[in-house]
């Protein structure tokens, strides 16, 4: 998901090709090890910066006198202008090769990811974290697509959770480390800085990681029939891709909703936590990790949609348990709800790259568009219910958002193979 350059093929030409079939590397063998490996620093690399200022918001929101729906914007007009980037970010892969555009795009990730702390005032911090969002699109847009050309069709599922699961780490260590330094340092601006510099050592990793093999080079990619536009076109005619765009939505409004709006709370009485334990609370996406790479897994064997169903109900069930003013039952919720987000996730992003028999990056980039449109405008409007009702009103949206996934997800039930391809 990532980038990569001649540093990377300066590495790999220095040691083994790693085996690969004709249908590509399966599980196990070296290069599906390498190939996975970059793609999740990659996604690790963007996801530090993007998610670094979440819980940072209370800081953001006391430092410019917003209130918290206002303070969410930082991250929403990131997620938002990620959004906008992911179509174009494929097509211009077409074109330059997805090296280029994805070494480039995370590049650009963390170096303004520095420059977001220098902002002098809120309106500028909202316009650097705009263009990051913007030319940060290359990443995320590409990593799906890579592992549907490159992953053998048996290992993809696995691949898939190998992916979303560095892009929890990424999250994680963005949200953690930011929130102790954010202690340490007084601000939210050194905090954000660490960001930056994490981002920076996740590109040279991905640099050294990269296979030879995997298409990632400087050449364009291998074209599919038609234009990047017909795909487009084309997949919004399938009405199982559709809906799985629209889970896509619901489930990480929900998602980003509930990571918004919890520092607000828990940093406000009866609680009254510190910033620091405040971040450490995010060490509960260790178990979406888990989450993730297993839920892969069990699409392969089981059915995507069997996962996807009981992902959106845990998360159902689990928003509820947060109710009370109990900081085990919030932290128990908290836990099981993203156990079921990141389930649920990893068998919808699984199913699209399954079912899209061409243009695998045009497929992969509507879902994330729906994705992070999910995080800029649901992430965003949720935050009126908290502004008016608190945490009572986070949790009937949330519920709202939940069950409107599962009932789609229920309705993929018998959905017709895409070609030839199964879709679950």
């Amino acid at each position: 998901m990532t980038e990569q350059g001649s540093a990377a093929a300066m590495a790999a030409a220095a040691s083994p090709r790693p085996a690969a079939t004709e249908r590509g590397f399966v599980r196990g063998s070296a290069g599906y090890r390498r190939a996975s490996a970059a793609q999740a620093v990659a996604g690790a690399g963007t996801f530090v910066s993007l998610y670094s200022v979440q819980a940072l918001l209370p800081l953001v929101a006391a430092d410019f006198d917003v209130n918290p729906s206002t303070a969410s914007l930082t991250l929403s007009v990131a997620t938002g202008a990620l959004a906008l980037g992911l179509i174009p970010a494929s097509a211009a892969a077409r074109r330059w090769g997805l090296g280029r555009v994805v070494r480039m795009s995370l590049l650009a990730t963390a170096v303004l990811g520095l420059l977001a702390p220098l902002a002098p005032s809120f309106g500028a911090l909202l316009a650097v974290r705009t263009l990051q969002g913007l030319l940060m699109a290359g990443v995320p847009a590409l990593g799906m697509a890579y592992l549907g050309r490159e992953i053998h069709a048996g290992s993809l599922g696995s691949a898939m959770g190998l992916l979303v699961a560095g892009n929890t780490l990424g999250g994680l260590t963005g949200r953690v480390v930011t929130s102790t330094a954010a202690d340490l340092g007084g601000d939210w601006r050194p905090a954000m800085t660490v960001a930056g510099v994490l981002s920076l050592a996740c590109l040279a990793a991905f640099w050294l990681l990269l296979p030879r093999e995997s298409g990632m080079s400087h050449r364009p990619a291998a074209p599919d029939s038609g234009s990047a536009w017909s795909h487009v076109r084309a997949h919004l005619r399938d009405s199982g891709l559709v809906r799985l765009f629209a889970i896509s939505f619901l489930i990480m409004s929900a998602f980003i909703t509930v990571y918004n709006y919890l520092a607000f709370r828990l940093l406000d009485a009866p609680f009254s936590l510190s910033q620091t334990v405040v971040g450490l609370l995010f060490l509960v996406y260790l178990a979406g990790t888990v989450a993730s790479t297993l839920g892969g897994r069990l699409g392969d064997r089981i059915g995507r949609r069997h996962v996807l169903l009981g992902g959106t109900l845990l998360s159902l069930a689990a928003i509820l348990m947060t109710v009370p003013d109990s900081l085990p039952a919030i932290g128990g919720g908290l836990i099981l709800f993203t156990v079921g987000f990141f389930s649920a996730h990893t068998a919808a992003s699984g199913w699209v790259s399954r079912r899209a028999t061409s243009g695998r990056a045009q497929a992969s980039s509507l879902y994330l568009l729906a994705y992070y449109a999910g995080s800029s405008v649901g992430g965003w409007a949720s935050g009126f219910a908290f502004d008016a009702a608190g945490w009572e009103g986070v949790v009937a949206v949330v519920s709202g958002l939940m069950l409107l996934a599962t009932g789609i997800a229920a309705s993929l039930r018998g959905l017709p193979p895409a070609g030839a391809v199964p879709a679950g």
